[in-house]
């Protein structure tokens, strides 16, 4: 059974920084593309980063140059740096996983619209 578990989430100070993590309980092919999202009640739910294959990675516009992706060795943890915090990052923050949308050699791509496993969510809190 697939489990994904985010911590790191807390309440901070505008301009305050945050790290979040998820685990990943099982790194199989159905689990190998892990990514970020974040929703606000009444909000839709927004991808803020996700990372391909070969490490690269992509942001949503409103966190590019403040937020950075990246996981450990093993690829079982996935990490979300985030730096220069705003009120408007205030939202619960996911982790989710499912297999790549295309692989092309030995480079997959992560970027697929839905996905199959979810955590349970970290809150992150910005107050001004």
């Amino acid at each position: 059974q697939v489990q994904l578990k985010e911590s790191g989430g807390a309440s901070v100070q505008a301009g305050g920084s945050l790290r979040l993590s998820c685990a990943r309980s099982l790194y199989t092919y159905s689990t190998y593309c892990m990514v970020w999202f974040r929703q606000t009640p009444g909000k839709e739910r927004e991808r803020v980063a996700t990372i391909d294959s070969d490490g690269s990675p992509t942001y949503a516009e409103s966190v590019k140059g403040r937020f950075t992706i990246s996981r450990d060795t093993a690829m079982n943890i996935l990490y979300l740096q985030m730096s220069s915090l705003k009120p408007e990052d205030t939202a619960m923050y996911y982790c989710a996983a499912d297999a790549p949308d295309y692989c092309s050699g030995s480079y997959c791509s992560c970027r697929r619209d839905e996905y199959k496993y979810w955590g349970q969510g970290t809150q992150v809190t910005v107050s001004s």
